[in-house]
């Protein structure tokens, strides 16, 4: 047990209060985040991932493929959204939200408003984007889930969520396009230059 966890642990005990991904993330904003790396919370845990090059630049691609429909300020990279699950409240890679969009009474933009979500794989939170993220991305029916991996040149495409699960799933190399035209994306996205590490 880390030294923030005996603190909160012991904050928690003394206040009687439920955790919520609110007290969460105000810890996280007191907490020495050092510069370049995303912190989201998965499942009630707090997860802190360097950024690399590869990383971002892949994001940076898919970012420019989605501008060709969606305007500025529809595409989102690593602002917190709250999705369905035990304190689930991620910084997504990139997220694309629906037309008409609007953000909570809390200033946050809403699950319910979100078309596409996209996840570029780091070594260390790698389960998450595979395993709980999926989930809850299935849970609020976010209509397509792409998980795009560095290190093996792969990439899965999750569609058609219902009751939790993703009912539809394309996995191939990089240089294949991604077909979201079944999708409210409605774009093929371009992989062949998607970097590597």
């Amino acid at each position: 047990m880390t030294v923030l966890e005996d603190r909160i642990e012991i904050e928690m005990a003394n206040s009687g209060d439920e955790l919520t991904l609110d007290m969460m993330f105000e810890w996280l904003e007191k907490m020495p985040v050092p510069e370049g790396y995303k912190t989201e919370i998965v499942g009630g845990h707090i997860f802190m991932s360097p950024q690399r090059d590869s990383h971002w630049d892949i994001i940076a691609d898919i970012y420019d493929q989605l501008r060709t429909k969606y305007p500025r300020k529809r595409v989102k990279s690593d602002v917190r959204i709250d999705y369905p699950g035990h304190l689930n409240g991620f910084a997504t890679d990139v997220t694309a939200l629906a037309e008409g969009a609007q953000k909570d009474d809390k200033g946050r933009w809403r699950y319910e408003d979100v078309e596409f979500v996209a996840e570029v794989i780091s070594k260390d939170t790698k389960a998450n984007d595979y395993g709980p993220k999926k989930t809850a991305y299935a849970l609020a029916e976010v209509p397509a889930y792409l998980i795009v991996n560095p290190y093996t040149g792969e990439w899965h495409l999750h569609t058609l969520p219902k009751d939790g699960e993703y009912h539809v799933t394309v996995k191939l190399g990089f240089g294949d396009e991604i077909d979201l035209t079944g999708t409210p994306v409605g774009l093929v996205l371009k992989t062949d230059e998607f970097a590597r590490d």
